[in-house]
């Protein structure tokens, strides 16, 4: 017997799968949904549950962890038809991990909080590596009890859980982070190609720089799968896209310019462009390379 709550997660994909086998492995009971059936059954295969639904997945679990791809799907799977709040009941605390608008997080949360229930807006940094080992960092909106409530689960693939604040703080920190990210990968592409163009090694200039004041997680994790030749996810372009979307109608509705992020979101469209959607957010060395006419393993 355990005295673990039962938990559900709906979505299943680069991220989901293995975050809900890291809650597995902890001795969580867990009851799994997704849209394609062969992620259920590898988890059914490690002691899971299947649900036809995300209302089964509610009329089970006492807290239930979603990761969906945009906020559409995060609506849908709480408040559609055959959804989480068909079958849910006062108290459940749902955990979104995926990345969506910040109002839709607040959105959510007020439907959740009419019914007695809690909805924590927590999107995750760290990718598909990140995941996998579980040491994911977990920015959370919302009601700081029910954060602690689902604490233990979220510590089964987070090295670092902080509590921003109330509903839509988690999304709006996932916007920050995300422009950050886009930055480096812009910044690190540029300095890839101008070495190159130069003729100048760029596997020296990364180990002499990444000590020193550049020293950054792009620097740190993904220049050597660059020189190997390797640009597949990780962090697929037209997630990094989606999000920089985000970001972008974030601060529309603010009313305050990004200028810089408004550049880097241009140069991963380019990756849309050309074909590059599939690929990891750090091929966008590719757009450089077109740009520079020159290759960066020429």
């Amino acid at each position: 017997m355990t005295n673990k709550p039962t938990l559900g997660f709906i979505g299943l994909g680069l991220m989901g799968k293995p975050m809900a086998a890291h809650l597995l492995k902890a001795g969580f009971p867990l009851w799994v949904h997704n849209r394609s059936q062969a992620a259920v059954d590898e988890l059914a295969a490690q002691g899971a549950q299947k649900a036809a639904s995300a209302k089964e997945v509610a009329q089970h679990a006492e807290i239930i962890l979603t990761c969906l791809p945009d906020s559409p799907d995060v609506e849908a799977a709480v408040l559609g038809e055959g959804g989480i709040l068909s079958g849910a009941k006062p108290g459940l605390i749902v955990v979104d991990h995926s990345t969506i608008k910040p109002a839709t997080a607040r959105k959510l949360a007020a439907a959740l909080a009419e019914r007695g229930m809690h909805f924590l807006d927590a999107p995750v940094s760290g990718g598909q590596i990140g995941a996998q080992n579980g040491a994911l960092t977990t920015m959370v909106g919302g009601d700081a009890a029910a954060l602690e409530a689902a604490r233990p689960a979220l510590e089964a693939f987070s090295k670092a859980i902080t509590h921003i604040g109330g509903p839509g703080a988690g999304q709006v920190a996932k916007c920050c982070n995300q422009m950050m990210v886009a930055a480096q990968m812009a910044a690190m592409a540029e300095l890839l190609i101008l070495a190159r163009k130069a003729e100048v090694n760029p596997q020296k200039v990364v180990a002499a720089i990444k000590g020193g004041a550049a020293q950054c997680w792009a620097l740190d994790n993904k220049p050597q799968l660059l020189f190997e030749g390797n640009r597949q996810p990780g962090f697929k372009a037209y997630m990094q896209v989606k999000d920089l979307g985000i970001v972008m109608d974030t601060a529309q509705e603010l009313g305050m310019p990004l200028p810089a992020t408004a550049a880097n979101t241009q140069l991963f469209n380019a990756m849309m462009a050309l074909d590059m959607a599939e690929l990891d957010n750090s091929a966008l060395v590719g757009v450089m390379e077109k740009l520079a006419g020159i290759n960066l393993l020429d």
